[in-house]
Formats: structure tokens, C-alpha cells, sequence
């Protein structure tokens, strides 16, 4: 069985809406200004969801559009396994079979996995390892929709490193067999000990929803302990990232960094990306900074391959190093081969 995985290729979904640099300032009071919030977070503006971009059809949408732009039939779909977040328009259902319903892909099963922002290359390993163990799995549709801003509280300062937060829909299709586009090695790392660090502090079993905190509940996507988290990145956030970097190069055949010919990084603070390409010998013509997007969670791998591909960054030949990093908190690194074998 021939054991290399490609992908075969991508979808997104943007909402319309969008909130401006200008807006989140006004958001804030005026803590942030608008200056602040370009230079310092990296927003220009940002996609936010309108009243029908629901998290499984905005998730929905992107699966549509990787069918459309590469022509692969719904049918041809052995799994779909779902990045999308569990803010979502029904909880405890299932959103890779909301997807399933939605394109016809009638002979599929499907699942959900939960990394936060580290989802969808977490699920290109599983992806790839799945149709590797199993002849009976060739086509894999990874997809999800994000919108989790919902719950950012502007006024919050201590939250200011989530203000990014956009919207929309990302989707990649794999295949085994496929001579384009090869999955290499990935790596991951993760530190359990942050995980009650930051999320929804209100709406769960341990703070659950009362008369008095409905409202505050949904705007509770917060630093639960924000000194802990901040001092324990610090010291571990970016030799995790290398050290996922580094093993993912090293399991794609030897590869070291001199080898990246193209960065997809997710949406964070403009100093830390200059730093981060600086540190791997990398100029900022390798990689795209998500300024006029924010941070759509998993989506961003999505998005910076569109917009690579776009911009002429990514050609045939070229190495991408993909990373993510989720809260809870988890660090990877996933190498691709663009274009023929």
C-alpha cells in the first residue's frame, strides 16, 4: 500500500462582516487605541460572523468550497474529521456530520477532535496516520468553522492577546497515494499544567450559569490565571515551537531549517512573528503576516496556504513548515512538500 499522503487541496469561508482597528479601540474605551491595536496586536481589521455563519456551517461552507475548487466527488469521502470549535449552534452534537449531511458525502463517517488552535494539524497526523493503518480509508475531508470572539470582553485587558479573534471556515481534502503536495513529518508537544490557564471560565459544570451571570458568561473567555500562564510561556512557549519545528524537520528525511522555504504561522503580535522569522533565518517575504484577518483559530492554516499560493510565496518545490499553538496548551510543527513528487 503506497504510504504517501498529499493534500489534495484547501477551502475557506469569510464572513462579510468586519470589525476595524478603529472598532476594537472603541471597544475597549479606548484603553487600546486604534495605532496600538496595528502596531502592537497586529489587527488591521478583522472577519466577524453575521447571524447564519453558525460554527458547523461555516465549517460546512469551506468543505463546499475544497470539493468545488478541486473537483473531488462527495462520494469519494471515506472520513471527515471535523477542526471546528465546540461554540457551536447546538452543543453535544456533532459537527463533522453536520458537515457530512451538508456536502452529500453519503459514504463517509465522521468524527470531531479538540486541540484548540493546534486542531488541524492535529488532525493532518491523525489524517494521514488513519489512511496509512487502514486500506480502507483513501480520501480524508479535514474541515471546521471558528468563531469563538464571541466571547472576548473588550474591556478586559488582561485578555488583550485574544482581541485578534476572528471568524470563518477552513477545509483540507487528503489522499493517499497522491504524487502533490506531501504530508512529511509532524511533531507536537503539550503542557497539561496550563490547562485551566484561559477558556470560558463561566457555562461549564465547575461555574456554571446562573440568573446573575448569563451576561457575564458570555463574554468569559478570559486568563484564569493570568500570571501563571504568562510566566510559564514565557519561559516555555518558544522552545516548544522550535523544538516542534526542529523534529518535524528531522522526521520529513533530515530536514533542518535551512531547508523552510515557506513559514505558515497563525495570527499572534507583530513583534513575536518578526522575532520568530528572525530566529529561523527567514525573511518576512516567507511567510504572510494575518494582519487584515486576526486570528480565526485552526482556519489560519487554511488561510496562510490561500494566501501564499496567492501572493507567489509558495511555488512547486517549496518546503512549508506550518505551526499552531492552542491553549491548554499545545505547540506543533507539520512540514509539507508543495506541488509534484
Amino acid at each position: 500500500m503506497d504510504s504517501r499522503v498529499g493534500i489534495v487541496g484547501y477551502g475557506l469561508y469569510l464572513p462579510s462582516g468586519r470589525m476595524s482597528a478603529e472598532e476594537i479601540s472603541a471597544a475597549t474605551g479606548g484603553i487600546w487605541s486604534q495605532q496600538a491595536v496595528i502596531d502592537k496586536l497586529g489587527v488591521v481589521s478583522k472577519p466577524i460572523p453575521g447571524p447564519d455563519d453558525g460554527t458547523q456551517e461555516m465549517g460546512a461552507r469551506a468543505a463546499a468550497d475544497a470539493l468545488n475548487r478541486t473537483g473531488v466527488d462527495p462520494h469519494e469521502l471515506d472520513v471527515i474529521v471535523c477542526v471546528g470549535e465546540e461554540w457551536k449552534e447546538y452543543p453535544l452534537t456533532t459537527s463533522a456530520l453536520y458537515i457530512q449531511d451538508a456536502i452529500g458525502a453519503v459514504n463517509a463517517w465522521g468524527i470531531d477532535v479538540a486541540n484548540r488552535c493546534c486542531t488541524t494539524l492535529s488532525a493532518i497526523k491523525l489524517a494521514k496516520d488513519m489512511m496509512i493503518a487502514d486500506p480502507d480509508i483513501r480520501t480524508v475531508m479535514i474541515a471546521g468553522g471558528y468563531r469563538n470572539g464571541d466571547f472576548i470582553d473588550y474591556t478586559d485587558s488582561s485578555a488583550s492577546m485574544m482581541f485578534d479573534l476572528g471568524a470563518g471556515g477552513g477545509a483540507f481534502i487528503l489522499r493517499r497515494g497522491l504524487d502533490k503536495n506531501l504530508v512529511l513529518g509532524t511533531h507536537q508537544v503539550a503542557d497539561g499544567s496550563l490547562v485551566h490557564s484561559a477558556g470560558v471560565e463561566i457555562g461549564g459544570i465547575a461555574h456554571p450559569f446562573t440568573p446573575d451571570t448569563v451576561d457575564e458568561g458570555y463574554k468569559s473567555l478570559r486568563l484564569m490565571d493570568a500570571a501563571t500562564m504568562k510566566d510559564r510561556l514565557n519561559k516555555v512557549s518558544l522552545p516548544n515551537w522550535y523544538h516542534c519545528i526542529d523534529e518535524s524537520l528531522r522526521k520529513s528525511g533530515g530536514l533542518t531549517r535551512h531547508d523552510i522555504d515557506y513559514l505558515g504561522v497563525l495570527h499572534f503580535k507583530r513583534s513575536q512573528h518578526i522575532s520568530l522569522l528572525a530566529e529561523l533565518g527567514l525573511s518576512e517575504d516567507q511567510s504572510v503576516y494575518l494582519d487584515h484577518y486576526g486570528h480565526i483559530g485552526q482556519v489560519d492554516q487554511m488561510l496562510t496556504i490561500h494566501l501564499g499560493l496567492e501572493q507567489g510565496k509558495i511555488r512547486d518545490g517549496c518546503l512549508i513548515t506550518l505551526i499552531a499553538a492552542g491553549i491548554g496548551y499545545s505547540w506543533a510543527s507539520t512540514c509539507i512538500r508543495w506541488g509534484s513528487a
